[in-house]
């Protein structure tokens, strides 16, 4: 058992949903917790960071649904510092800030245990961040007020001075207030509030699924309920509301609330991922693809025994580049022993991790076909030459095969695999069966290949109807073609960059 003396609980404000938002503490004291310990307000990407082997535990409560009743949360928190381990106590915004930060702190100290409190950005800052609405303004208004929007309206005496707040106070917050809004209103008219005052009613702010509605206090309960806006949200009312128009710039992305599935493999999705979600989409890492070391090195040993007999290195994918050189250097080998080969790369990705090795790239085809390479490289340059492709135990064969009908000596060195890995198909299914998905990019025949046999090439496309297909090139546009897939969007260069561009072109138009 771990030393009593080391368990501590850290309150840790998670921010209001955007996964960028939490603070740089919060993040590191997550890596380093035995125990997780998260909100329904919480988002669950943050456990990407918990250590392997970390408990981790649910206790959303969510409009009367409670995994876990505030008791037993606290018992929770309680029994694992008490048996000396680090617990990250995961809190939708500021732990403190309608959090019950306070409770669960006053629960550790009657225990006699170690706390310490990490602020975290609150759903009132950000969720008007993002909505283009600042809290204050010089030339509008100068105070603002968090309010509860939970009270009972049946109660006897409210703990809220409405005769003050409603015109004492320049802009007002009222979290989690989607029911009680009629009362809101009510209550801030009776006392003097202006019922033209511009308000927002703001669902699930700073996430891609965020949506504002705006109007005057006196309508503003029932534009919310005509819009179907529901829990979570807050409620904004003030003067400063008149400037969303002006300062909106999160709903106005060129992808904003589109839900775009990502069908690369999990190392590589990152970069693209991030390129999607800053123009605003929710991304949905589907990965239909494995990189693995090969079952046997045995091709490839072989070819590096005799690297210098070789004429041309042909890399047709960074993963290619990345297996190659560490079985070389695991062999005690390094670039040196590439002196001499020309080396031909497929795609500008794959070309960048060649130079970044200090190589040199003598061709990139611009077209990734195999008419186009021949083309390029000149049939001069083939014809009698000894040429290596190191590259994954399956792949299309149309251009060895062009290349050997040419007269080439042809060596194919296994150096990775493509696998099927693990997924979250339930959650992902009913994502596309509830019509919620807007796009899937494919960025190789493997992830087109992989994703159809899944599921079954019939369930596959069903469930991609009237979903955009974005492909990322010629040759995957082929394999999707073939599997019964028509891709709507391919663009001229053959990059993630590219067909992050070409989305966003194509969703700004429709």
């Amino acid at each position: 058992m771990k030393d009593m003396n080391k368990g501590i609980v850290y309150l840790i404000g998670a921010g209001p949903g955007d996964p960028g938002l939490i603070t740089i503490r919060g993040r590191d004291l997550i890596t380093r917790a035995d125990v997780v310990v998260y909100d329904y307000l919480a988002n669950p990407k943050f456990l990407k960071y918990a250590r392997e082997g970390a408990e981790i535990i649910y206790v959303g409560k969510m409009g009367g649904c409670h995994t876990k009743t505030q008791d037993e949360i606290n018992e929770i928190i309680v029994d694992r510092c008490r048996s000396g381990k680090i617990i990250a106590r995961l809190k939708g915004g500021d732990p403190y800030i309608f959090g019950r930060g306070g409770e669960e702190a006053e629960e550790l100290v009657k225990a006699g245990l170690r706390f310490e409190v990490v602020p975290g950005v609150t759903a009132a800052s950000a969720a008007t961040a993002y909505s283009g609405i600042p809290l204050t303004h010089r030339d509008h208004t100068a105070s603002v007020a968090f309010i509860t929007g939970h009270e009972d309206p049946t109660k006897d005496e409210s703990n809220i001075n409405w005769e003050k707040l409603a015109t004492g106070v320049g802009t007002l917050v009222f979290y989690m207030g989607i029911k009680n809004l009629p009362n809101i209103v009510e209550n801030l008219i009776n006392n003097g509030r202006n019922p033209d005052t511009p308000c927002a009613v703001i669902h699930r702010g700073s996430t891609p699924d965020q949506r504002t509605v705006t109007g005057p206090l006196s309508q503003i309960a029932k534009i919310a309920s005509e819009a179907g806006i529901k829990p979570p949200a807050l409620t904004v009312v003030g003067d400063v509301v008149g400037l969303k128009s002006t300062l909106d710039w999160f709903e106005t992305k060129p992808l904003f609330g589109r839900k775009i599935v990502v069908t690369r493999a999990r190392e590589q999705a990152s970069g693209f991922a991030d390129i999607l979600a800053e123009s605003g989409a929710d991304v949905i890492e589907f990965p239909t693809i494995e990189i693995a070391p090969p079952k046997s090195w045995e091709s490839l040993d072989k070819a590096l025994d005799q690297l210098e007999s070789y004429d041309w290195i042909v890399f047709t994918s960074v993963n290619g580049v990345g297996h190659f050189v560490k079985r070389l250097f695991d062999r005690d080998m390094d670039i040196r022993d590439l002196k001499g080969l020309k080396t031909l790369c497929i795609g500008p990705a794959t070309a960048d991790a060649v130079r970044a090795l200090g190589v040199r790239v003598d061709f990139v085809p611009k077209e990734y076909r195999a008419e186009s390479i021949i083309e390029g490289m000149g049939e001069e340059n083939i014809r009698g030459k000894n040429i290596l492709i190191p590259r994954a135990k399956v792949a299309r064969e149309v251009l060895p095969d062009e290349m050997r009908r040419l007269g080439a000596q042809v060596t194919i060195a296994e150096c990775y695999e493509t696998v099927l890995p693990e997924s979250n198909k339930d959650q992902v299914r009913a994502l596309f069966e509830e019509k919620k998905i807007d796009a899937i990019t494919f960025t190789s025949s493997s992830t087109v290949e992989n994703f159809m046999s899944m599921w079954g090439n019939e369930e596959g496309l069903k469930l991609l109807d009237g979903v955009c297909v974005a492909s990322i090139g010629p040759i995957t546009s082929d394999t999707a073609r073939k599997l019964g897939l028509k891709p709507d969007i391919e663009p001229e260069k053959f990059t993630t960059a590219a067909l992050a561009d070409a989305l966003k072109a194509h969703f700004t138009k429709s």
